[in-house]
């Protein structure tokens, strides 16, 4: 029985196609700036976002606790939302790489107003509260379901940043997916923001890396900070020739994620033993059960026996994720053994 893991978009495989590019990537020493795929790669993504720089990273925590690092000084605090991946996700890195805290905003989805944003910056001259010094957003928000945030509020939240000296990151770890669903482009978030994290190991497919943009100036100290990190690699160039693949091919299938997660959510919204559906907009599926009528425990099992598998993301709310190694075939198994589901039952 072929399994079906839909635990995150993070599991997928390289591509036929992916594979040849890595293998036919030309290399060198990225810690000497001298690989050549790695340098096409971050040329590509900066050109993408009309930014002046960008910088290739293992993973998108990494990136993000250096934007984090960029932008604060110790005792600092950032202002994000309280679903942010920043703080749920991150293994505390905020305080530990930084020495900063969080403010944490009580917003929808995991995303907030820009009148929320000016409420939570401190008095800077009341120097018995930390000094609000960045201001942090998801888009898709994972936590909240891969919602999308209206550009309009990140336009307003860029003004709050200006009128009090605010840095503004974007955690776009899924970016790709909801410039898809709301049609718009990179060119678009790369006015509003001073840096802006992307992945490319989520939903495009590749096995490693993510992308750091911003100005010349940034992303020439984030070298250092990714060097103390750890994250300086060598014959990178394998890993980023996936990256450049896959911007090249596998953008515009996104689509297709995007409705078998519809479709999912569709069927879930009419089975008696689930409580609640989280609206969907891009690739993730976040859910309740009715455990009056099932256990959690007995239904994961349920899917488990059939090969699919799916991830708890606390709070009696489960998840899955579409992806580019989720098929048709595999789509139409998942509706079927959903609509079929009679064991558990309380």
């Amino acid at each position: 029985m072929t399994e079906i893991n839909l635990i995150s978009d993070t599991v997928t495989r390289p591509t036929n196609g992916m594979l040849e590019a890595m293998m036919n990537a030309r290399v060198g020493d990225d810690v000497f700036k001298a690989d050549p795929s790695v340098n096409e790669l971050e040329d590509k993504v900066a050109g993408m976002f009309g930014m002046e720089a960008a910088l290739f990273f293992p993973s998108g925590t990494m990136t993000n606790q250096t934007a984090i690092k960029l932008h604060t000084a110790p005792g600092n605090q950032l202002i994000c939302d309280k679903y942010a991946h920043v703080y749920n996700y991150e293994g505390g890195g905020v305080s530990f790489n930084s020495g900063v805290s969080c403010k944490l905003v009580d917003g929808t989805r995991g995303m907030m107003t820009a009148e929320q944003v000016l409420e939570a910056i401190n008095p800077p001259d009341f120097y018995h509260s930390p000094l609000s010094a960045l201001v942090c957003v998801e888009n898709t928000t994972n936590k909240g379901g891969g919602a999308c945030w209206d550009f309009r509020e990140l336009q307003k939240i860029r003004e709050v940043c200006d009128e009090n000296g605010l840095a503004y990151h974007l955690d776009g770890a899924r970016i790709w997916n909801a410039m898809v669903a709301r049609q718009e482009t990179p060119q678009q978030y790369g006015t509003l923001f001073d840096s802006i994290s992307v992945c490319l190991s989520k939903g495009l497919g590749c096995p490693v890396g993510s992308v750091l943009v911003g100005d010349k100036e940034l992303i020439h100290r984030a070298l250092r900070i990714r060097k103390i990190l750890g994250g300086g690699m060598r014959q990178a160039g394998y890993l980023a020739a996936a990256g450049i693949y896959a911007l090249d091919h596998h953008l515009d299938r996104l689509a297709e994620d995007h409705q078998k997660a519809i479709d999912i959510g569709a069927t879930l919204e009419n089975l008696p033993y689930i409580s609640r559906v989280e609206p969907i907009e891009t690739n993730i599926i976040i859910f309740e059960l009715n455990t009056s009528l099932i256990r959690q425990e007995a239904f994961i099992s349920y899917l488990a026996d059939h090969n699919i598998h799916l991830i708890g993301m606390g709070q009696g709310k489960l998840r899955m994720v579409t992806h580019l190694d989720y098929v048709e075939s595999m789509h139409q198994r998942v509706l079927e053994v959903l609509k079929t589901c009679t064991i558990g039952q309380a």
